[in-house]
């Protein structure tokens, strides 16, 4: 039996590498799931800042005020 040539053996592999995506692409239409995404629609007066600033915050909290006990502080 005689070797195929070059040319037919670049022809058998393309179409096995076609089929394969062929194949792939089948299955990913076919047989998975859809998935709905629910999606909320925002308007522009309904935008978020991420990071407001302290004064859209309202402020930095009150002070603490350190208590001083009897009992002394533990070694660390």
């Amino acid at each position: 039996m005689a070797p195929l040539p070059q040319w037919l053996n670049f022809l058998a592999m393309a179409v096995a590498l076609l089929l394969g995506v062929f194949g792939v692409f089948l299955w990913a239409v076919m047989f998975r799931k859809k998935r709905h995404r629910k999606r909320r629609k925002r308007h522009e007066h309904e935008k978020r800042q991420l990071n407001p600033t302290l004064a859209e915050s309202g402020g930095l909290p009150p002070l603490r005020t350190e208590r001083k006990t009897d009992a002394p502080t533990p070694p660390p």
